[in-house]
């Protein structure tokens, strides 16, 4: 199940120069549009020295060429690697010989899709390709190969099989009226439905430490003029990023910066001071922060813990935030005060107020732990799976269905209503793996992965 019987070729290493680069051909006639630029196939997953020629048929590298005949191969279809030297004239080149001879570039992910198509892998471990290369942290990659090797898609698979058994169950039921079976009464369904949402509180659980491990969270640094925002940006990652001076409205523009929390990834965004605006590249710098806050995760407000007035400033700037986004109250600046670092609240405050010094990182620690609880990472925790936020809308949806199945059964005694809930909750887990999905969603998938995989 292949693009058309298309041939598409595309460089699978990174652009630039390089001791390696490799060129990926995929398609029904990968052995013949390559033969002519490197000849005969070797044996089939063994490499063979040969050289290269490029479009006016003069030799342009040596390197080596492996054969992986389909179905065996990572698109199932037939695929051909060219194995150069990583001289990006010497890729362009042989991509060009190769399109000469047939091929077409291959789009985002597409040796990818086509593996998905054809059955190579499913829709989640397609995606944990594209995690495993994008990963930032030892934890992020070894989440993505846990999906990949299929842990994830296997547990969505065993979800899938309960949810069925206990629709069978009811629906068998149902098509012998004779057999008056006490639904409500019968002990096995029950405990059914209740080791079900146990079991997706599991994945939920594990999926949603994945997902923190890929994306992390947007956290942005906002609060008046001169009160240390760019200075706790410094000193979070560690390194001179923003310029700091005694000047108010230092900053006019958005700086965005990646750190990361015990191998959560934060993306921490640092934004101009909220006042009336002295001049129009000050106005502008304004509106992006305002922007910048309302697309947060995670409002940090900054203040300024020696001046004259901190309480009331937080009271009035809290109505430039929206009310759904976490805000929590930064007091900085306590070496001139002499106040205690960490929490100046019980940690459930509301909001929680923490006091540190971003001049000398007193109570910094306090907030990267904070930062972690906030959404729930846990750094000890063990089995994350790679997974993206669409897995866990589906995990959600299927999750609503099997308590609403679960409710129209023990509340109103309605079997077949549970079971249309049973079959909905199935669908929505079968978007995960893909066996319910849409040319739409493959292309949104895919569209994100890189060219030659």
């Amino acid at each position: 199940m292949n693009d058309g019987g298309h041939t598409i070729v595309a460089a699978a290493t990174a652009p630039g120069k390089g001791g390696v680069a490799v060129i990926r051909v995929s398609g029904d006639r990968a052995a013949s549009i390559v033969r002519p630029i490197a000849g005969p196939m070797p044996s089939p997953r063994r490499m063979s020295r040969r050289t290269f020629l490029g479009p006016n048929g003069n030799p342009v590298d040596e390197g080596l060429l492996a054969y992986f005949p389909g179905p065996g191969s990572f698109t199932g279809e037939d695929v051909v690697e060219l194995h150069c030297h990583g001289s990006p004239i010497v890729v362009d080149l042989l991509l060009e010989a190769l399109l000469a001879e047939g091929a077409r570039l291959a789009e985002p992910g597409e040796f990818s899709r086509r593996a998905f198509l054809n059955d190579r892998m499913d829709l989640a471990q397609a995606e944990a390709v594209a995690d495993l290369i994008d990963a930032g942290s030892a934890r992020a990659a070894r989440a993505a190969m846990r999906s990949l090797k299929g842990e994830f898609s296997d547990r969505v698979h065993r979800l899938v099989e309960e949810v069925i058994s206990l629709r069978v169950y009811v629906e068998a039921a149902m098509d012998f009226p004779e057999e008056e079976i006490d639904f409500i009464g019968d002990a096995s369904i029950v405990e059914g439905l209740d080791n079900l949402v146990f079991a997706f509180e599991s994945l939920t659980e594990a999926a949603a430490q994945g997902a923190l491990l890929r994306d992390g969270i947007s956290v942005v640094l906002a609060g008046p003029p001169n009160v240390g925002k760019s200075s706790l940006l410094n000193r979070l990652t560690g390194q001179e990023t923003a310029i700091v001076t005694h000047l108010p409205g230092t900053t006019r523009d958005v700086l965005r910066e990646r750190i990361s929390v015990d191998g959560m990834p934060l993306h921490v965004i640092d934004t101009a001071g909220l006042r009336q605006p002295g001049d129009e590249a000050e106005a502008e710098g304004i509106r992006r922060a305002r922007k910048e806050i309302q697309a947060a995760d995670l409002i940090l407000l900054v203040t300024d813990a020696a001046g004259p007035d901190v309480e009331n400033e937080i009271s009035e700037l809290k109505k430039l935030f929206p009310r759904t986004v976490p805000l929590t109250v930064i007091c900085n600046k306590i070496d001139l005060t002499g106040q205690r670092p960490g929490f100046h609240q019980s940690a459930d405050a509301e909001p929680p107020v923490i006091c540190l010094s971003a001049l000398d990182g007193t109570g910094v620690e306090d907030l990267r732990h904070h930062l972690a609880e906030l959404v729930g990472y846990q750094p000890e925790a063990h089995g994350a799976l790679s997974a993206r936020r669409r897995h866990l809308d589906a995990l959600a949806r299927a999750r609503r269905h099997v308590d609403e199945g679960k409710r129209q059964l023990l509340e109103f005694g309605a079997p077949e209503l549970m079971a249309e809930e049973m079959r909905l909750a199935g669908a929505c887990l079968g978007e995960i793996t893909g066996e319910f999905t849409t040319e739409d969603l493959l292309g949104r998938v895919f569209s994100t992965f890189c060219i030659g995989k």
